[in-house]
Parts: structure tokens; sequence; C-alpha cells
């Protein structure tokens, strides 16, 4: 393929390679051969912008990025090339190795459609290509969101957070269970609970609520700093019509791709429009962890009776005293609870709060195999299994939370 102009013999030119080199990314070209036979072309990046204005870049259907580590002083120029395929209907897959997750948010804000690693994983060029080739079904859009959010609301809605200290602790099963509760006890019409999985890599949000994870996510957190009222309703979805649940990206984000002041526009934009916030964390602490803790009304820290819920707790108890951060939000909440009558187990219980200096403010009882089963049948417990004692326990925690809301909206 020629860097100076894309041509073929024959047929019109629908794609092109933009990039420094094209030889520093051969894995780009095997697959741009096998995707696109003899109707793709490659440009540098000086050459893309000239290109774009002559006539031959109208039958273009696409442009494929591609960028490593040395390129990063040329972000501008990046975006340039970004900006000016958009104006002209190109879609924009951005391929990237080694580049850091700061350029990558920021490329991406600028109006990328697709981001790809490389070296390319198996078939993933040939996917993002038929993803930004094939026309958005925009009705289907419109029937899996039908509560359109009005743009200035004036609601001021709880922050609710649930973080996991150690794997498998039952975060997620409480956040999702929770904001279920907290949906039926609603007297609104329209949902007043929202559901945000913010475990941009391993949320289960989706699974648990057996919800589809949509490409719009991904296209909404990559413009937040430009998200409205209907590009933020846009991104939810509905669980039976009482609550609405932002899911996790259907690709997994580095976590530092957002920073604190897109979270923090995140969370204001539902608390905006919701009576409660539902927030779902992963267990890492990244950048933005600071800004959902100052945030956050009630934060449930979840940890269980054994060494490793014991010692993470300890961890974070020492980071958030080191950073002058408020720890005294965090509310422990110790899963699989010992039952009313394992005296030795509420014994251990005791030992545990007392050796770390904390209080474990709520326990919360073992539900066994049917909690299992209702997360990988997609149903809250309150559907599945209604009288499951780790069901009446949320439901519990629901309705004091449900009343202390009401007592503030009244103060």
């Amino acid at each position: 393929m020629s860097s100076e102009t894309p041509h073929t013999d024959t047929n019109a030119i629908v794609a092109c390679t933009v990039s420094r080199d094209v030889q520093n990314f051969d894995l780009l070209i095997e697959d741009m051969e096998s995707a696109m036979g003899e109707n793709w072309g490659d440009l540098g990046f000086a050459e893309a912008l000239a290109f774009f204005n002559q006539p031959e870049a109208e039958s273009l259907s696409f442009i494929a990025l591609a960028i490593d580590g040395n390129d990063e002083d040329n972000l501008v120029l990046m975006g340039e090339i970004i900006s000016q395929a958009k104006n002209r209907d190109i879609k924009v897959i951005l391929i990237a190795e080694d580049v850091t997750p700061a350029s990558l948010h920021q490329l991406l804000r600028q109006g990328a459609d697709e981001f790809v690693p490389y070296p390319l994983p198996e078939q993933e060029l040939q996917a993002a290509i038929e993803r930004v080739t094939t026309p958005e079904p925009e009705p289907e859009e419109a029937i899996a969101n039908p509560h359109q959010l009005q743009s200035g609301s004036a609601r001021e809605g709880a922050v609710i957070v649930c973080q996991g200290l150690a794997g498998g602790s039952g975060s997620t099963t409480l956040a999702v269970n929770l904001a279920w509760e907290l949906a039926l006890l609603s007297d609104h019409e329209q949902p007043s609970v929202c559901l945000l999985d913010l475990d941009m890599q391993h949320g289960s949000v989706a699974t648990y609520l057996d919800l589809p994870r949509r490409e719009i996510v991904m296209e909404m957190l990559g413009q937040i700093d430009e998200m409205d009222a209907e590009m933020f309703g846009q991104a939810l979805l509905s669980f039976q019509d009482k609550l609405q649940v932002l899911t996790a990206p259907s690709e997994m984000v580095p976590l530092e791709f957002f920073s604190s002041d897109d979270i923090e526009r995140l969370i204001a934009m539902a608390r905006s429009h919701f009576d409660f916030v539902v927030i779902d964390l992963p267990r890492t602490l990244v950048q933005w962890s600071e800004c959902v803790l100052n945030r956050a009304h009630v934060y449930f820290s979840l940890i269980e009776l054994d060494m490793r819920s014991a010692q993470n707790a300890l961890r974070m108890k020492r980071a958030l005293q080191s950073e002058d951060l408020p720890f005294e939000k965090l509310r422990f909440t110790l899963n699989r609870a010992p039952k009313f009558t394992d005296l030795s187990g509420k014994s251990r219980v005791k030992r545990m709060a007392e050796s770390l200096g904390i209080s474990i403010d709520l326990q919360l009882p073992d539900g066994g195999k049917p909690v299992v089963q209702s997360c990988d049948h997609g149903l809250p417990l309150a559907v599945s299994a209604a009288k499951n004692p780790l069901r009446k326990e949320i439901a519990k925690l629901a309705l004091s939370l449900h009343e202390l809301g009401q007592q503030d909206v009244a103060a």
C-alpha cells in the first residue's frame, strides 16, 4: 500500500489506515487486507488532513488511526484528524499501543468511535469495523429506555455506595438488591432509584439483573464532559420499569480512564434526577475514589469473617487516614455473619472489630444457594426468594434508608 496516495486499480477506497508508519503495525496490515481486500489505503498524519479535502475521500467509510507511545506528543494533531473525519461522517477506529489512559481518554472524547488495543486481539478489528459501519437501531433504543429524563431536574438524591474489601464479599449483591428494595418503596410513577455500576472492568450488575451491555454506555462515558440529561438517559436501562441502571461497558476499560471530574459529573447528573443513587464500586482504590467517598451519604464496606477481610480493612483504614480522608463515613458491613445462636462466631466478630479498631455497623446473614441462583438467573431476591433471610435484612435496611430520606425531605 502506498503511504502517499490511497488508491487501488479497480475499486474505490472505503477505508484508510492513518499512522506515522504503518509498517510498525504489521498485524493491522494483515487484518485490514483480510477485512477490506484491496479497498483500503494508507496515509500519514499530515497526508490524512490533506486527503480529507479531496473528492476521493467522499467514498471513505472509516479510518483506522494507529498510534503508539511515540505519538503522544502529537495529540493535538491526532485530535484534529478525528475532528476532520467526524465532520465528514467518517467513522474513526483508534488502534493504540503503549498509550496512557489519559491520552486514550482525550482522543475518545474528541470523537473516536471505537478503541482496539494493539497487538490486535483475534477478529477484534473485524468486529470493530462491523460496529462502526452498522447503523444504530434508533427505535430499539427508545424502547429499551422509555423513561426520558427531564433537563433541569431539581432533585438532590442520596448517594449510597457499596464496596467489597475482598473478592466475593457481596458488594454487587447488596447494591443490586438494596437498589431494588428502595425502588419498591417509591411512591413516584417514574423510577426514583438509579443504580450505577462503576466497576468498569468486572462489573456484574448487568448479569445480576439480566440486562444487556450496550455500546452506547462507552460512548457516553467517553464524552462525560459533554453529557446532558438526554445522553445520560439514553445510556440507562430500565429494570421492570422501577429501577434505572447504568451497566458497566461491554469492554474492559482501564480504571484510570476516568478523572475525578468525570465521576463527579456522572454522580451529580444521577443525583439531579433520582431520589437515591446506589453505586457499586470496584475493590481497587483509584484517583476518583476520593470523589465517591466525599459524595457518599452512606458508604457500605463489605467484609467477611476471615483473615483477608481483616487485613484489607486495616489497609483501607490506614490508606484513608494517611490522606486525611473521611474514614468515619465507612459503615463496615459483615456479610455471611454468624447466626444469633452461634456464640463462638459472635465472639469472633467482636474480637475482629476490637483488633482492627473499627465498628461493624451491619451484619448480613448467609442467604445460601438461593442467593447465587438469584444472581445467575438475573433476578433480585425479592422476586426469586422473597423469604430468604438475606432479602429480609436488606429490605429492613432499605426501609430505614427510605425513612431517613423522607425525614430529610420534610426537614
